[in-house]
């Protein structure tokens, strides 16, 4: 793609992003988008095919960032829960984005090729370290990939338990955040592995 393409691509997925987090699909407009950005809304349909198809992009490149930023460690879940906690607190947009996908396109999201992908590892992962003994494999897979990215997303920034809460103080977010890895510790403990309580952080710790 020539350079300026792809210049042109990325500051309207940059504006997109903004809008759709504020706005969700509906409420979002292609010229404010277009604006935000400083080209033609016109581009928007050359390079998107439609405003559907630019909100798919924008979550398709948060997807990417994630699994960049946080690969899945199948040896150690309760790290990998805590490590995506930490995402979340830093990239609220993310969460944002994904809960109006899932509201206004039910269903498409689990369909986006970049999200198949990144699944279907995350899967082959768990699957193979419940083989190894390393993961309790009372649940399939998919099941309890599910349960551990909305474990770590409990707390996150436009979550509903987060809604309307304004500023957290750094000992809840230490406190969520050992809560988080300490549910996912006992989830995934493999039988026989014993009691995996540990004590609770120190109320001075934020990470």
């Amino acid at each position: 793609m020539p350079r300026d393409s792809q210049a042109t691509k990325a500051s309207l997925l940059q504006a997109a992003s903004d809008e759709f987090a504020t706005y969700g699909i509906a409420g979002a407009r292609v010229d404010r988008i277009a604006a935000a950005a400083g080209y033609n809304k016109n581009l928007i349909y050359v390079h998107f095919g439609s405003k559907e198809g630019l909100f798919d992009a924008v979550f398709a490149r948060a997807v990417e960032e994630l699994q960049n930023a946080v690969p899945i460690t199948p040896d150690d879940l309760p790290g990998y829960a805590g490590a995506l906690y930490d995402f979340y607190l830093t990239r609220p947009r993310l969460m944002r984005l994904a809960r109006w996908h899932s509201l206004e396109r039910p269903g498409a999201l689990e369909r986006l090729p970049v999200v198949v992908s990144s699944n279907s590892l995350k899967m082959r992962g768990l699957a193979g370290a419940q083989a190894d003994g390393l993961v309790d494999a009372g649940l399939p897979p998919l099941q309890l990939l599910s349960l551990i990215l909305s474990i770590a997303a409990t707390w996150s920034p436009g979550s509903p338990e987060a809604f309307g809460e304004g500023d957290v103080s750094p000992e809840v977010i230490a406190l969520r955040r050992h809560a988080v890895v300490l549910a996912v510790a006992r989830l995934t403990r493999p039988p026989g592995d014993g009691d995996m309580a540990s004590p609770r952080p120190s109320a001075a710790r934020s990470d």
